[in-house]
């Protein structure tokens, strides 16, 4: 954000492998349309910074300049406490699917409350993968023609934009000062949650048979996603694995000795 500009509470739009540097531009001057100019990139095709999009981009280029750059999905929304993901196509994961309307409504009220929220938007090609889709909370669908449901980078980001535009200018002072009170857990904190369950399972030979157990991960990480927990309830969930932990070992000599 360059000196001169005031910070606006938004969601960021986050970029996942985007490939082509004209999509870039064109979703910066969709959203900062609509005043958003929380940009982050994840891993482009055509690496960083990207001549196309700044081309592109016109009297928006100030977003590419101050967009945040990262290596992976997890990394772009580990600040984050509650993610959505676009997405045309049924994934066979189970989280709640709203329209981008409900989700921008959903966005506001959480943003009045002080959490952090953000949008991933897939590559052009195929979309988000699986893996991008179990980080987020919920799903965004538009209904668009079955026939046809394939939206455009940039006018996926132009829809989102201008529903948070209506959105948020529905937001009340009161809403504010009611939420603020929640310490929700962000990105990165239930990132290191599930972290930390995966390694004791793993140890404890839940993920079986190996041929399974990918999907097993991915699944438990989808269920982490679907929880909004407080910084307390990440803390006594990794209290009661620890303790899990250390009643195994403290009654294994007891059990050898038997």
């Amino acid at each position: 954000m360059s000196k001169t500009q005031t910070y606006r509470p938004q969601p960021a739009m986050i970029l996942v492998r985007p490939q082509m540097g004209e999509n870039i531009g064109g979703a910066a001057r969709a959203m900062w349309n609509f005043g958003l100019d929380r940009m982050r990139v994840v891993a482009p095709r055509d690496g960083w910074p990207n001549e196309k999009a700044v081309a592109m981009a016109s009297g928006a280029g100030r977003l590419l300049d101050e967009a945040g750059h990262f290596a992976s999905t997890a990394e772009a929304v580990g600040d984050c406490h509650y993610v959505f993901a676009t997405t045309a196509r049924q994934r066979g994961l189970t989280k709640p699917v709203v329209s981008p309307e409900r989700a921008m409504q959903m966005a506001a009220e959480k943003i009045a409350a002080g959490e952090k929220v953000a949008v991933l938007f897939g590559p052009e090609r195929a979309g988000l993968e699986n893996d991008d889709i179990a980080l987020a909370n919920a799903i965004i669908s538009v209904p668009v023609n079955p026939d046809f449901p394939s939206l455009n980078l940039a006018q996926c980001v132009l829809l989102t934009s201008y529903e948070w535009r209506r959105a948020s200018e529905e937001i009340t002072h009161e809403v504010v000062e009611m939420a603020r009170r929640v310490d929700w857990a962000n990105g990165v904190e239930m990132e290191k949650l599930a972290a930390h369950y995966e390694e004791r399972l793993d140890e404890a030979g839940f993920f079986f048979p190996p041929a399974k157990a990918e999907g097993m991960k991915i699944n438990l990480r989808n269920l982490w996603s679907r929880m909004q927990l407080t910084r307390a309830d990440v803390q006594m969930l990794h209290g009661i694995m620890r303790q899990m932990v250390r009643w195994k070992e403290k009654a294994a000599p007891k059990d050898k000795a038997d």
